[in-house]
């Protein structure tokens, strides 16, 4: 099965404007994304979807396939399926323009679920949940999975909640665990999914995964102890620089 990886990438940003372009050790965050993305094996082909030019070029000159989509996109998602329409990709893998260090093996990961579960129409993965200010954070997303793996539910709330824990309940080591935010997806049913429109749940949590369950979508989640490290605001700049030091990739 042929396998694209879409990096979604905007120059406008709210808290951090211009970030796919800043540099991080020296180079820009765009290119880092890219060269982790391209150590996957399983993809045939790498694109930088973008809306702006400056984008584009940066694509090109660091060895993906720049893509020119609409300006007027309401998600990345959107995004995503349009620079892959016409590609012939069986599986298309939306991989966050702000995560230097994605580890390649997860995405290799990914696609080869797809590609050996004919049920599956979408992976994605999260990572356990240690600490109790993580969990009852809104802004980490948790996940409930069911016996076999697949998503039942995404939430902002701490799921499963812990009755008679009290307040404030710690994580249960295995089943507390943060979604990434990372897809594959089956090519057709990406296409469905752009184009239905959100559903209750998805307006109430603001998490445009729900409208993948709401369309009776089983979704994979894999596990992995590795969640990246994502560039958010200028302030997370040098929190990333070190990590990458730390790997002597700096």
């Amino acid at each position: 099965m042929k396998a694209v990886g879409v990096i979604p990438s905007r120059y406008a940003s709210t808290r951090f404007p211009g970030k796919p372009l800043a540099l991080i050790a020296g180079k820009s965050l765009l290119s880092r994304v890219v060269a982790r993305v391209k150590q996957a094996g399983t993809l045939s082909e790498v694109l930088v979807a973008t809306d702006d030019e400056r984008i584009f070029a940066e694509a090109q000159r660091v060895g993906a396939t720049g893509v020119m989509t609409r300006s007027d996109h309401p998600s990345g998602t959107d995004r995503v399926a349009e620079a892959a329409a016409g590609r012939g990709a069986d599986i298309v893998v939306n991989i966050q323009g702000d995560e230097p260090l994605i580890p390649p093996a997860l995405i290799d990961r990914l696609v080869r679920a797809l590609a050996e579960d004919a049920t599956l129409q979408m992976a994605t993965a999260a990572s356990p949940i240690a600490d109790a200010d993580d969990l009852h954070r809104s802004d980490v997303v948790k996940v409930v999975r069911r016996a076999d793996g697949t998503a039942l539910y995404f939430s902002r709330a701490p799921i499963p909640f812990r009755r008679g824990a009290g307040e404030g309940f710690s994580p249960v080591p295995g089943l507390h665990l943060r979604h990434i935010g990372i897809y594959a997806y089956r090519r057709d049913f990406l296409d469905k999914l752009v184009a239905t429109p959100p559903c209750a749940l998805e307006e109430t949590e603001k998490l445009e995964q729900l409208r993948a369950l709401a369309l009776g979508a089983r979704m994979a989640v894999l596990e992995t102890e590795e969640s990246g490290l994502g560039v958010d605001t200028p302030e997370d700049v040098a929190r990333v620089e070190a990590a990458l030091r730390a790997l002597g990739e700096a």
